[in-house]
C-alpha cells in the first residue's frame, strides 16, 4: 500500500501545485492587461504631446502653455472622467467643502499630477510644468459610477463612455497640421470634420478612407462600443475588422498614435482605403515597438471583463420573462443572438440588406459587412443611441425595425416585453432583482 500511496500523494502535491502557478500565472497577466488598458500609452505622447501640442492648451498661457487652459468643470464638460479611487483624503474633503476651484487649469494638471484624469497620462518637468501628455485605451472604454459628483467616481473598465467628445478634445490642439497632412486637407477642414463627431463617437475609419460624413450629410463617427463581454466573441467593432488582439494593435498604432509594428495589407487597396495605402498604415514598423509585447496581456485582460448585470429595479422582471419567449420565438431574435454569447458563434457577419439598413458604414471595412453586436450589457450604453451610429434612439425603435424588416407581426405587448428582457441582459434569470 505504500508503494501505491506515496506516488499517488507526490501526484496529488503536483496538480494541486500546478494549478495554484496557474490561477497565479493567469491572476498576473490580468493584472498586467488591467495596468496596459489604464496606464499605458504605447509612446503615443510623441503625437498628442510632441506633434499636436495639445498638452499646452490644457495647462493654458497662464501655466506655460497657450489659451485658457482646460479646467476640471471643462474637462467634465466634454466627458472627461475622473477616478475618485486616486484622490488623496485630503483633496476629496477639500473638494466636499468646496474649496477647490473646478474653474482653474491649475487643478487639471494636479490631477494628472496624481494619474486622475481616466485615460490621460500627464508628463511633467522637473519644474512642474507640462512636458506633454498621452492617451490610454480607458480613454474611450471606462467611465465612472458617479459615486462622488457627476463625472467622479470608481472606475468602470470595458464601459463605453458615451459622453466622451473626442472631437472636441482633439479640437484643442493648437497644431492639427500632422492630420491635415494625413488626409491630404487643410486644417479648417478637420476642424468641421472634428466638430461634428459629438459625445460618445468616434471615426475610426476616417484615417483609412477619408469619408468624414455619410452621403446623407450626416458625420461617419460611429459610437464608442463597449469592452465588456467580448470572450468568446468572434471579431470586433460593428463592421468585424478582426479579433480582440487585431484591434487593439489597429487602434494603439493607426489610432492612438503609438509606436509599435502592425501588419494588414487589406489597407494597401488604394481605392477602398486610399488614405491608409498613401501613408502605409498596413505596413508599420519601428524599432521601439512598445505595443506587440502588451497585446497578450491587454486581451487577456478584457477578455475577463463580464458584461455587467442589469441593476435592481431598472426592468420590469414578469415582462421580461415574457420577453424571453419572444426573444427565442416570434421574435426571431435567437436566430442570430445566440445565448450566452448573444451573436453567432463562428463568422457573425451579415450585409446590410440582412438588417434592412444601408451599407455606408460596412463598405468602409474589408468585408463589407456588420456584425451580429453582442447585445449583453446593453444597459449600460443606451446613452447616444443603438447600432453602430445611434440611428435608432431607443430599444423599441430597434425593435420596430426588426418587426417591420422581418414582417414579424409582432403585437404592442410582445414589443414591449421584449424591450424589458433586452434591457435584463445578460440573462441570469434575474436572481434577486
Amino acid at each position: 500500500m505504500k508503494k501505491i500511496r506515496f506516488p499517488l500523494m507526490i501526484a496529488v502535491a503536483l496538480i494541486g501545485a500546478f494549478t495554484l502557478y496557474s490561477e497565479q500565472k493567469h491572476q498576473s497577466l490580468a493584472e498586467q492587461g488591467k495596468n496596459i488598458f489604464r496606464n499605458d500609452t504605447f509612446g503615443d505622447q510623441d503625437f498628442w504631446g510632441g506633434a499636436l501640442q495639445l498638452h499646452t492648451a490644457i495647462e493654458g498661457a497662464q501655466h506655460g502653455g497657450v489659451g485658457p487652459g482646460v479646467s476640471p468643470a471643462t474637462a467634465l464638460a466634454v466627458g472627461l472622467k475622473v477616478d475618485q479611487d486616486a484622490l488623496p483624503p485630503a483633496l476629496v474633503q477639500q473638494i466636499q467643502d468646496g474649496k477647490v476651484d473646478l474653474n482653474d487649469p491649475a487643478v487639471t494638471l494636479a490631477l494628472l499630477k496624481l494619474n486622475a484624469v481616466i485615460g490621460v497620462t500627464g508628463f511633467f518637468n522637473p519644474d512642474g510644468t507640462l512636458k506633454s501628455m498621452g492617451i490610454q485605451c480607458a480613454l474611450c472604454h471606462s467611465t465612472v459610477d458617479n459615486a462622488f459628483a457627476p463625472g467622479i467616481g470608481h472606475r468602470l473598465d470595458g464601459w463605453a463612455n458615451r459622453d466622451l467628445n473626442v472631437g472636441a478634445i482633439v479640437g484643442l490642439s493648437p497644431n492639427l497640421q500632422p492630420v491635415a497632412d494625413v488626409l491630404g486637407v487643410d486644417v479648417a477642414t478637420v476642424k468641421t470634420v472634428l466638430a461634428s463627431w459629438g459625445p460618445g463617437k468616434f471615426d475610426a475609419e476616417l484615417f483609412m478612407d477619408g469619408k468624414a460624413f455619410r452621403p446623407d450629410g450626416k458625420t461617419a463617427a460611429t459610437l464608442i462600443p463597449p469592452a465588456f463581454g467580448l470572450a468568446g466573441v468572434n471579431l470586433h467593432t460593428y463592421t468585424g475588422w478582426g479579433s480582440v488582439p487585431y484591434w487593439n494593435a489597429f487602434v494603439a498604432n493607426l489610432e492612438m498614435h503609438g509606436k509599435g509594428n502592425f501588419f494588414d495589407p487589406r489597407l494597401d487597396d488604394a481605392a477602398k482605403f486610399p488614405v491608409a495605402a498613401k501613408n502605409g498604415f498596413g505596413h508599420v514598423t519601428n524599432a521601439d515597438d512598445q505595443i506587440t509585447s502588451k497585446l497578450a496581456a491587454l486581451q487577456f485582460y478584457q477578455l475577463s471583463l463580464p458584461a455587467p448585470a442589469a441593476p435592481r429595479g431598472s426592468f420590469d422582471r414578469a415582462a421580461a420573462k415574457r420577453g424571453k419567449a419572444v426573444f427565442n420565438g416570434k421574435g426571431q431574435c435567437s436566430s442570430c443572438h445566440v445565448q450566452p454569447l448573444m451573436t453567432e458563434p463562428g463568422w457573425n457577419m451579415h450585409l446590410a440588406s440582412d438588417v434592412c439598413v444601408d451599407d455606408f458604414q460596412a463598405s468602409r471595412a474589408p468585408d463589407d459587412r456588420y456584425r451580429t453586436t453582442p447585445l449583453n450589457g446593453l444597459w449600460t450604453h443606451t446613452k447616444g443611441g443603438f447600432y453602430h451610429d445611434g440611428r435608432f434612439a431607443t430599444l423599441l425603435d430597434v425593435v420596430d425595425h426588426y418587426d417591420s424588416c422581418k414582417g414579424l407581426g409582432l403585437s404592442t405587448a410582445e414589443k414591449t416585453d421584449l424591450v424589458e428582457y433586452l434591457k435584463s441582459l445578460p440573462d441570469r434569470d434575474h436572481d434577486g432583482d
